[in-house]
């Protein structure tokens, strides 16, 4: 999942002046196990340069898991960047060359248990493209069956069904404040017809 570079974005590109940054030069500054930093030299439309900080990702997949009952099956989980417990849908990092689905379908298993006889995607995001080039492919999964979850080595998840309603709360008073995990709830309450 990689983003092309665009000269202007949407619809009548050509009545819009150009807005394509030339990269010139780019040096990495960190090296880490998931995330790597790079700087950039670019010159921009003007003709001046300028300097991007960009945080190369992998890519990412997040899952809203509608369960039988028709609740969705959230995951609480410690997130240390922030330093507080984080209300979010299954979520999770490509490996490699993995397919997003794939990918889905393993985060889903590991974080929940649950297996989806059905998966449906709702499309692709980039949750932070001021600075970062990760895409995340949301997908719905329906059809549950239960099992045991198998998460990393280093998460500590406890999976929490909500129905809609007490979604909406939540985003509402900013009990769940996961970025992709409100654009997945919006998306897929539309895909399902529900308030």
């Amino acid at each position: 999942m990689r983003t092309r570079r665009l000269c202007a974005a949407g619809e009548g590109a050509a009545a819009h002046p150009p807005m394509a940054e030339t990269p010139l030069e780019s040096r990495r500054v960190y090296a880490g196990r998931i995330l790597h930093l790079r700087v950039d030299t670019v010159r921009l439309p003007s003709g001046r340069t300028a300097l991007r900080e960009v945080v190369e990702h992998p890519g990412a997949v997040a899952i809203v898991p509608i369960l039988p009952d028709g609740r969705v099956a959230l995951v609480r989980q410690f997130r240390y960047a922030v330093g507080r417990i984080s209300l979010e849908i299954p979520a999770g990092t490509l490996e490699p060359g993995e397919d997003p689905l794939r990918c889905a379908q393993r985060e889903l298993a590991e974080e929940t248990g649950y297996q989806a006889a059905r998966w449906e995607p709702l499309g692709i995001i980039w949750p932070t493209p001021g600075y970062s080039t990760e895409e995340i492919a949301l997908f719905i999964a329906q059809g549950l069956t239960p099992g045991a979850p198998r998460p990393e080595f280093d998460e500590n998840l406890v999976v929490v069904p909500m129905d809609w309603p007490e979604i909406w709360v939540a985003i509402e008073t900013g009990r769940l404040r996961d970025a992709k995990s409100i654009v997945a709830l919006t998306w897929a309450a539309r895909r399902l017809g529900r308030p």
